[in-house]
């Protein structure tokens, strides 16, 4: 501990001035924020108390009974807190990074990852097991357009309705009888430590995951080399790879959460392998592609792909016609 301290031009977080970590107030992304704190008190042997959670309140988590689309999209989830992180209110943010836009602020960076959770989609439901066992007009709850849109790509004949809310509102409303069945990512689950949910995981194969789904990102300000320090101790350089893949993909579509864009990178040794999708919003067309190639390459790899797509799509292609 003591040759670490020597090396480190910085003072370590302490109970007296105790480093502020920004998040959501959900169960899930507080489980998120005490993850970034426990790996950094393994980093640094630190207690608890070195730490202080911050809860910031969200306009995405604020208003519920509106699809995202109709309020802005991905910002939702980001803005208040990057503006305390700007103003220095706290030292960093944790972030689920499929709720990330592409593009930071100007003075804040994200590029600090810890290692992915697993990256599927999983089936929720009391009664069934697969997509495959839901009957001919069967009610599906899901609050993304990605979800929507793949599913109705498979099977048309299912009535797809909007539900919003963290895990907790979603399993209440499949309780009450809203809907046969919903969808949530696995990581979440996992990281809820919810083995009671009746969840069934979603080969990639059959529902290819949101970019970056199962990902924490940890935000900073460009201009803290001691964030900049403390953060490269725990950053899990795999996942930054694959990350960096996906959301150049996600970028080079412009993506937000108005379109249906999915999209993974794997390691294979030193080979990355990219694969990627984009359907119309109704679900009556998907485009879907492939890269593989150097990880180094992984970036442009995803530029690339997303290029082809857009010209396999076409003039309207995203264009929104809810129901």
């Amino acid at each position: 501990m003591t040759r670490l301290k020597r090396l480190m031009n910085f003072d370590l977080p302490s109970p007296a001035q105790p480093l502020k970590i920004g998040t959501r107030g959900s169960p899930l992304a507080l489980a998120q924020a005490y993850e970034t704190r426990a790996r950094l008190m393994a980093a640094f042997g630190l207690v608890e108390d070195a730490f202080e959670v911050v809860v910031i309140k969200v306009t995405g988590d604020m208003i519920q009974d509106r699809p995202l689309k109709d309020i802005g999209g991905k910002g939702l989830f980001t803005r208040e807190i990057e503006e305390d992180l700007l103003s220095g209110k706290i030292d960093i943010a944790v972030h689920s990074m499929k709720d990330m836009p592409t593009i930071q602020p100007n003075g804040l960076l994200l590029d600090v990852y810890l290692p992915r959770e697993d990256v599927r989609d999983a089936f929720i439901s009391p009664n069934l097991g697969s997509i495959a066992e839901l009957a001919s007009g069967a009610v599906v709850g899901t609050s993304s357009l990605r979800r929507r849109a793949q599913l109705l790509n498979r099977r048309p004949d299912l009535n797809v309705v909007e539900f919003r809310g963290n895990v907790q509102t979603r399993l209440k409303k499949l309780d009450d009888g809203v809907a046969e069945c919903t969808f949530l990512a696995t990581a979440g689950l996992k990281r809820l430590g919810r083995d009671d949910v009746p969840a069934t995981p979603v080969d990639p194969e059959d529902m290819l995951p949101a970019v970056a789904q199962g990902a924490i990102g940890i935000e900073r300000r460009a201009d803290d080399a001691r964030m900049q320090e403390m953060l490269a101790a725990v950053h899990d350089t795999p996942t930054g790879q694959r990350l960096a893949a996906e959301r150049a993909f996600l970028q080079a579509l412009d993506g937000s959460c108005e379109t249906p864009i999915a999209g993974l990178a794997t390691l294979d040794g030193d080979e990355l392998h990219l694969r990627g999708e984009v359907l119309r919003p109704d679900g009556s067309q998907s485009l879907s592609g492939e890269r593989r190639g150097p990880i180094k390459t992984g970036a442009a790899m995803g530029v690339e792909l997303a290029k082809e797509l857009l010209e396999r799509a076409g003039e309207g292609f995203f264009d929104w016609h809810a129901h």
